[in-house]
């Protein structure tokens, strides 16, 4: 069965091109499939539901806790400042 192919076109500085060649020559394929190859094992690599960002909430949620930040008081702050900047945008009547 044959595979579906959609061609596109990405700008790739000098050295990415370079290193795109040579992996194509050791692996004796095309840049197309090595490029292929390529995307395919980074993908892998990466977990699928963003990782990343939730490590970084998670640790900011952990110095939050070990701060000792009084979470209700900055949330009343917040809440303050907000519904005071609202008042300053809000239109005169006329």
């Amino acid at each position: 069965m044959a595979t579906t192919s959609i061609k596109s076109t990405y700008s790739l500085d000098v050295e990415t091109v370079r290193a795109l060649e040579g992996l194509a020559r050791r692996w004796n394929v095309s840049k197309s499939e090595a490029l292929r190859r390529t995307i395919r094992s980074a993908a892998r690599r990466q977990p699928a539901t963003g990782g990343g960002a939730l490590q970084a909430l998670d640790v900011l949620q952990a110095s939050v806790r070990s701060g000792g930040i009084d979470l209700a008081r900055w949330e009343r702050d917040v809440k303050s400042e907000r519904r005071a900047a609202s008042r300053r945008l809000a239109p005169e009547p006329r």
